[in-house]
């Protein structure tokens, strides 16, 4: 199998355009063209629909498009596990957006800092692929708020999320704060369910923002009130830019690091997990919100 064909088919169906699919691939549309029918001859099965302003996935297109993606993904690991740069050991390291932007920087900073010799890989998922890749064998380690219970993982508490409502106005309520510019941030199924028993009454929103840094820069720009995690918004806090909601309710999620239990990295994965110290001292944002 030429992995130039699996790269192809899998670029057609992220930009659904041939010409696309060849400017990013850096050759022509022919060759885009001829790529995917040879792929289809070898399969025996026709992967995609050309409409005439449209392209989709067939059924048989759709089943492919997983096992491309983990051939890929397991030869660039295996790549990677072969030369890593001239390193004796690498952790191949996976986590949600929201997690890397909140909780994972520093660590990553601090474990390359404490373990300079390992090489690292890392990787941006939903929970269910960053499940399937820790099952698979693609990733060593990921980070999750809810992890699933799957006999062959391993899970261990790692950090703290702390979520604190934060807004631009700084003498608003926590009712005027949720009737008014107020932004939905989605930080998974827990805290859509205790958002909601924390304020039963309140309407839609009319903003739902998943990315927390997206939302903090909304906050800054345009004003609103929103849950944010609390070491995103320290500095923000501290020079008055934004300001703790005074009385609202704080949530507090735990991350887990989550690794195969039969791991032959398993003494490696321990010492990196070790190195999460995160927390931050609410009473002294609430003493700067005063």
């Amino acid at each position: 199998m030429d992995l130039e064909l699996l790269r192809t088919f899998i670029e057609v169906n992220r930009t659904r355009h041939f010409g696309e699919a060849a400017e990013s691939l850096h050759v022509t549309q022919a060759a885009v063209s001829a790529r995917i029918k040879q792929l289809e001859s070898m399969l025996g099965v026709q992967l995609f629909e050309r409409m005439k302003r449209d392209i989709q996935l067939t059924p048989e297109g759709h089943r492919l498009l997983q096992h491309a993606e983990s051939l890929l993904a397991g030869w660039q690991k295996a790549r990677q596990e072969i030369t890593a740069g001239g390193a004796k050991q690498q952790l191949s390291i996976g986590g949600t957006a929201g997690l890397w932007q909140n909780s994972l920087q520093e660590w990553l900073l601090d474990l390359r800092r404490s373990m300079p010799d390992v090489a690292l890989i890392t990787e941006t998922h939903t929970t269910t692929t960053l499940t399937r890749r820790l099952v698979t064998g693609l990733l060593d380690v990921a980070f999750m708020l809810e992890p699933p219970q799957v006999e062959a993982l391993q899970l261990k508490e790692v950090a703290l999320v702390q979520l604190i409502m934060v807004s631009s106005d700084s003498d608003v309520s926590v009712e005027e704060a949720i009737e008014n510019d107020y932004l939905m941030t989605d930080w998974g199924i827990a805290h859509t369910v205790n958002h909601r028993r924390a304020f039963p009454d309140a309407e839609e929103p009319q903003l739902r923002i998943g990315q927390s840094l997206i939302a903090r820069q909304h906050l800054l720009d345009i004003g609103g009130s929103a849950y944010l995690p609390a070491r995103l918004v320290t500095d923000d806090i501290a020079t008055g830019q934004l300001h703790m909601v005074q009385d609202a309710p704080t949530f507090d999620y735990t991350v887990y690091g989550v690794y195969s239990m039969r791991s032959t990295k398993s003494a490696l994965i321990k010492e990196a997990l070790q190195l999460f110290a995160y927390k931050v001292d609410l009473d002294e944002l609430r003493e700067y919100a005063e």
